[in-house]
């Protein structure tokens, strides 16, 4: 019995080594230099394609983008990327990246909730833990910037964008609580299991009215906003209330209000937000955006398709609605991203996604646009960053053939401001460790 005891606890021992010991990948460092890119096919995120292109950088920042641009070799560095395709830094939008690190399994790895239900003064930035094993496989992916949005609660608070290469969160934070983040409740009463989560067979629907009680928690919201309003407009104050105080940016526009939704209903709620409180609002989900993208469009709401490869919202639906969505909405007008929320793959599909939506009705350009210069449009960091133009970051990617194409996708180099970033993650340090041992 001891014996067995002991063995069980030197196992956890061991593999509790294994899980948290530190990957020999460290971040880039400044380089203060010139850069030149030069012969490959630049794909600007802004429909736009140069054949045979350079890209000139001085001190992290795009100075020139063409074909007439001079090389200078006098203390430069420089890349020849011809036969390659270059694009700017992918970007992910609304993400747990770096607070939940093992998905459905170990609690402690987690830190993307909080207790209460109404909670606008959490900010993500603060629990963003630069060291997840995650973050590097994605900048191996090509996805270079994060969106990282705090979940639990109706107002959940605020997600900051994040570069994927630093020490520390102060170093990642590229745009501070650029958004609230607001979880609608559901007007559609879902089947559950006992144990919860997921419906199928054995699945029991949850008592009670949605509808009435979707209605009585929308009610509690507007409250909320029409209090926080009132206490903003004061003078002065008695006392300082944190949670009216974190939804200043709401009212200022300095901040943008995504809604969490899949649901029309959900999404008129988000419309009414506007119409009452002048809100920015962004929709973050929006599978039945489809239906009313005429609607959105005049509200000038945008929308972040949460998770392409996913089974349609209702059983009505055509089984390749979600391929066929960003289509509908670039066809209407509506500014739109794409998302990738799957757990098991840990959203380094992106890319992929996007290449689905190109074989559904967008051009390549149109899909590579709602994984970069869209994503940054709706997050408000278009200024610096999501295409490669002069005046911003150089934020880039170099593969080896169609970033879309996950047979040809191979990234052969990345560079955050103009920084050569590590490709290497935990998975290619095991595959050179193996490759080694059996000498192959």
């Amino acid at each position: 019995m001891y014996k067995k005891l002991f063995s069980i606890s030197t196992a956890l021992l061991l593999s509790g080594a294994v899980l948290h010991a530190q990957d020999d990948i460290y971040p880039a460092k400044d380089y203060k230099g010139k850069l030149f890119i030069t012969g490959g096919t630049i794909h600007v995120g802004n429909g736009q394609v140069i054949e045979g292109g350079t890209i000139e950088v001085d001190n992290g920042k795009i100075v020139k983008v063409g074909t007439n641009v001079a090389v200078s070799s006098d203390n430069a560095k420089i890349i020849d990327a011809k036969g390659k395709q270059v694009y700017p830094g992918l970007i992910l939008p609304v993400t747990d990246l770096g607070l939940k690190e093992i998905a459905n399994g170990v609690r402690g790895s987690n830190d993307l909730t909080e207790l209460g239900d109404l909670n606008p003064s959490v900010r993500s930035i603060v629990a963003y833990n630069t060291d997840s094993r995650v973050i590097n496989t994605l900048k191996a992916n090509g996805i270079l910037l994060a969106g990282v949005a705090p979940e639990g609660g109706t107002i959940s608070g605020s997600s900051t964008v994040v570069q994927l290469d630093a020490w520390n969160w102060e170093d990642a934070a590229y745009k501070m609580d650029g958004a609230m983040n607001l979880h609608m409740p559901s007007f559609i009463n879902r089947p559950r299991r006992g144990g919860g989560g997921g419906g199928g067979r054995g699945a029991v629907e949850t008592p009670g009215d949605p509808v009435k009680e979707a209605l009585a928690k929308i009610a509690e919201i507007k409250s909320f906003f029409s209090e926080a309003k009132a206490y903003l407009q004061e003078s002065a104050h008695k006392e300082t209330n944190l949670k009216f105080e974190a939804v200043k940016g709401l009212f200022s526009k300095q901040q943008k209000l995504f809604v969490h939704g899949d649901q029309v209903k959900q999404m008129l709620v988000a419309i009414d937000f506007v119409k009452e409180f002048g809100f920015d609002v962004v929709i973050v989900g929006g599978s039945e955006s489809w239906l009313i993208a005429d609607l959105l469009k005049q509200n000038n709401i945008a929308v972040i398709l949460k998770e392409e490869h996913a089974l349609p919202t209702t059983e009505d639906d055509d089984v390749d609605q979600p391929y066929k969505t960003p289509f509908q909405l670039q066809k209407a007008g509506v500014l739109f991203a794409l998302n990738d929320t799957h757990d098991e793959s840990r959203y380094r599909n992106l890319m992929f996604n996007a290449g689905t939506a190109a074989a559904y009705g967008l051009t390549k350009e149109q899909a590579l646009q709602a994984i970069t210069l869209n994503s940054a449009k709706i997050l408000g960091i278009d200024d610096r960053t999501g295409s490669l133009e002069a005046g911003k970051d150089a934020n880039i990617v170099i593969s080896g053939g169609d970033i879309l194409d996950m047979k040809t996708s191979l990234i052969e180099h990345a560079f955050i401001q103009g920084r050569e970033v590590s490709l290497e993650n935990k998975q290619t340090q095991l595959y050179h460790r193996y490759m080694s041992k059996y000498g192959l």
